[in-house]
């Protein structure tokens, strides 16, 4: 028997404990929850590991799994394929990549690849045939040639060193690698068939920085990672080395110190103003592509004195290519920029006059220029100035462990693709600036006289001697060269590749070159050493220039529908391109690409005179050269030049018609050939064609010169010739009639008649004996 207290005691428990259960389950059923929820999370994560593992092992995946540069912002353009190295189809896992860059492999020793077609194919399985692959459908037009079996065209994998910037430099253990894809078959010539194919910049793949101790090496001229934006600690590294290291090969072109003149105003990034240059400050200029952009924020007679006051400026008016250039400037750490639209007065005809003939000191003087190379107007963005203000196409591939990308386009590559690159304004913007910063669209590279950096490469030196880099081979523009003459045609050469939006430009955008060289070769007054963009120091050689073969034959015109104000003779007055060509042009079956520059053994026009724009005919100081010694038994055919002061009486054409500015008077001898096309058939593009010179004396005529003539219109079959210099050659182009010595062959000019006033036709070489034998007329000629 329970006792009573007991029995109600447990009557109690009994009676509580459904409630004690239902506590004890609840707190189970919690627990439980936890337990089951944690287990949850760590089955999630699991199997996201597993699935991670998965991607990136599976070979079949048509992407692998992307890891971003930590410092860049999520971009579909830069990716980091880390694939392990089953992800290469055989052919490419048959290479030791490991070997070839440590090693090398010579260019005569190439390893082919297979087809581009199965390249192309390929991308989606092996890693080294996507970089490829990437750069062929970024670059080459494939889509132009969608029809075309790319099964005949193959290609091959070589490597070249790319220098040494350490000393001693010759150590082997400081090589560095990099990869040439090279087409090494081309059955049914499909690459001559389909230029679009090799329209693209060469393919070349680098190891990065990073993978560069496996090779016991140091990171010089390893690929570097291409950040979103620029990097301005990295671009005042490039200026503070050139500052440093290059002394006065990198100063301006005249060597000395020199100011800008006080009426050059520049930018107050600071102040946001439009103020007068001060003494001796540092600062920078802007080189860029007007484009078809409207006057709205241009300088104007009615908006300077507001402009000339703090905040005067307003950043909402201006272009992007002008913000991004004044923030980029205070970046840098510094205060005065110069741009034109905004330090030129616009309307106002003197001021622009006056500020365009300083262009030499103000580029020449400049601390930096930032190019906007990859802009096509100025509202486009300075790419990488700012946060999204680029797409980076820097393709990233592990392959066996080593991270490789494909390079982007070199300096002159990129230049040669830019809109920046075809205008004529800004050839001697970038030729007379010590230092110059391209914005292009894949990145920013920084030029000086003596080296070139870019994001993607480093390649930070001292400039020791000895030292090189590959990217030295790619500089954009040089200038001037060692010689005026030389600086003067490769310059005329450059410039005039470029276009014009107003043609009544061509020779104010060219005045800054001249003005440079005039005062760095101390040539005296430009304005008297230079007239129409031509060297009247040195006119025997200045008169040589040539047409591009391309080019039609076509007068510039004024605006307004105007003559032409230059005169024939000066190649301002002609449309497109102009060369100087050595005399090897004339000794071929046909027009071709030649490098050598004409030169001059004896001058035979003295002396020279111009019509001035007040219309007096004035004497020009030519500079003579006369170093070709004949021998004995050529003197008895020697041309003799009739020489002398002209009289007075001689300098004018007619007095009822006075004689244009620009007119050349000058003494020689004139006389007439027959001329017939040489029978090599140019190219369809070529407007110019080389054409025979034959004697009128001699039955069958027989070949005594050769001219570069326009095909368009068709020239006359005889030409009047008149004698300007003998060339310093001893080559002919038919050795079997006329025999070939040094100085044998003149220069002559294709000239046609009105009323007894010249005008250039083409240029040509002819035979002495020829011309002599032919009784020229002397004669003083006026070239208009």
């Amino acid at each position: 028997m329970i006792p009573p207290v007991i029995h109600e005691g447990l009557k109690a428990q009994l009676t509580d404990a459904p409630e004690t259960l239902r506590q004890v389950s609840d707190h189970s059923w919690a627990f439980v929850g936890i337990i089951g929820g944690a287990a949850l999370v760590v089955w999630v994560f699991w199997l996201s590991v597993i699935r991670t593992c998965k991607l990136k092992t599976n070979i079949t995946s048509s992407e692998s799994a992307p890891l971003l540069n930590p410092d860049q912002p999520p971009t579909h353009s830069q990716r980091d394929h880390t694939v392990t190295s089953t992800l290469l189809c055989p052919v490419c896992a048959n290479l030791d990549f490991h070997k070839i860059f440590l090693d090398g492999i010579p260019p005569k020793e190439e390893i082919p690849l297979g087809s581009l077609s199965s390249i192309l194919e390929k991308s989606y399985q092996c890693s080294f045939c996507r970089l490829i692959s990437f750069h062929v459908r970024r670059t080459w037009k494939l889509d132009e040639v969608s029809q075309v079996d790319l099964s005949g065209l193959g290609l091959g994998v070589y490597s070249k060193n790319c220098g040494c910037i350490r000393k001693p430099f010759y150590q082997p253990e400081f090589r560095c690698y990099r990869l040439h894809v090279i087409k090494t078959k081309d059955a049914g010539g499909l690459w001559k068939k389909h230029l679009a194919l090799g329209e693209g910049s060469p393919l070349i793949i680098h190891l990065l920085q990073e993978d560069a101790f496996k090779f016991g090496r140091p990171v010089d001229l390893h690929g570097r990672r291409v950040k979103n934006t620029v990097d301005i600690g990295l671009v005042r590294k490039w200026i503070s080395l050139c500052r440093e290291n290059h002394g006065d090969k990198c100063g301006n072109v005249w060597k000395t110190h020199r100011k800008l003149p006080g009426f050059v105003r520049v930018v107050d990034v600071v102040s946001m103003a439009v103020v007068p240059v001060p003494s001796g400050c540092c600062y920078l200029t802007l080189s860029y592509v007007w484009g078809s952009i409207g006057a709205e924020y241009w300088t104007t007679k009615g908006n300077i004195a507001e402009r000339s006051t703090p905040g005067g400026l307003n950043a909402l008016n201006l272009p992007e290519t002008i913000t991004d250039s004044i923030l980029f400037v205070r970046q840098l750490g510094e205060r005065y920029l110069w741009i034109d639209a905004l330090c030129i007065i616009q309307d106002d005809l003197l001021d622009k006059s006056i500020q365009l003939r300083a262009m030499d000191l103000v580029y020449g003087l400049s601390h930096l220029t930032i190019v906007a190379a990859g802009a096509m107007t100025a509202r486009d963005p300075l790419p990488g100035c700012r946060p999204r203000s680029r797409t980076l196409q820097q393709q990233i591939e592990v392959v066996q462990g080593l991270h490789l990308y494909v390079a982007p386009p070199r300096l002159g590559e990129a230049l040669a693709q830019s809109t920046w690159n075809t205008r004529c304004w800004t050839y001697q913007e970038s030729a007379l600036s010590c230092r110059r910063i391209y914005f292009t669209g894949p990145q920013v590279y920084f030029e000086c006289k003596c080296d070139i950096f870019c994001e993607d490469i480093v390649a930070e030196s001292k400039c020791l001697p000895l030292s090189h880099s590959f990217l030295q081979s790619s500089f954009g523009e040089h200038f001037p060269y060692l010689q005026s003459v030389s600086s003067y045609m490769e310059a005329v050469d450059r410039y005039t590749r470029r276009n014009l939006t107003v043609e009544s430009d061509v020779v104010d955008a060219f005045t800054g070159v001249t003005n440079a060289l005039a005062m760095a070769f101390e040539l005296g007054d430009p304005d008297r050493t230079f007239q129409y963009g031509m060297m009247l120091l040195d006119m025997h050689v200045a008169l040589l220039w040539q047409h591009d073969p391309q080019t039609p034959r076509a007068r510039r015109l004024l605006p307004d529908g105007g003559s032409s104000p230059w005169p024939s003779w000066a190649w301002a007055a002609w449309r497109g391109g102009v060369i100087y060509r050595g005399v090897e042009v004339y000794l071929r079956t046909r027009m071709g690409n030649l490098s050598s520059a004409p030169s001059v053994g004896e001058t035979l026009v003295d002396p020279w005179y111009i019509v001035d724009h007040s219309g007096n005919t004035v004497q020009l100081s030519v500079h003579q050269v006369s170093w070709v010694v004949l021998r004995a038994n050529e003197e008895e055919h020697a041309y003799s030049a009739p020489r002398g002061i002209l009289d007075p009486t001689e300098l004018t054409l007619d007095i009822h018609r006075p004689l244009e500015p620009g007119t050349l008077v000058f003494r020689t001898t004139c006389s007439h050939f027959r001329i017939s096309r040489r029978g090599g058939e140019e190219p369809n593009a070529y407007a110019h064609g080389l054409f025979d010179i034959l004697s009128i004396a001699s039955f069958p005529p027989i070949w005594v010169g050769t001219a570069v003539l326009p095909l368009e219109p068709a020239p006359p079959s005889s030409l009047d010739f008149i004698v300007l210099s003998r060339t310093s050659s001893r080559s002919v182009y038919d050795e079997e009639n006329l025999m070939g010595y040094d100085g044998c062959l003149l220069h002559v000019m294709a000239v046609s008649q009105d009323e007894g006033l010249m005008e250039r036709v083409g240029l040509g070489v002819i035979h002495e004996a020829a011309w002599v034998a032919s009784r020229p007329e002397k004669k003083v000629v006026f070239l208009g």
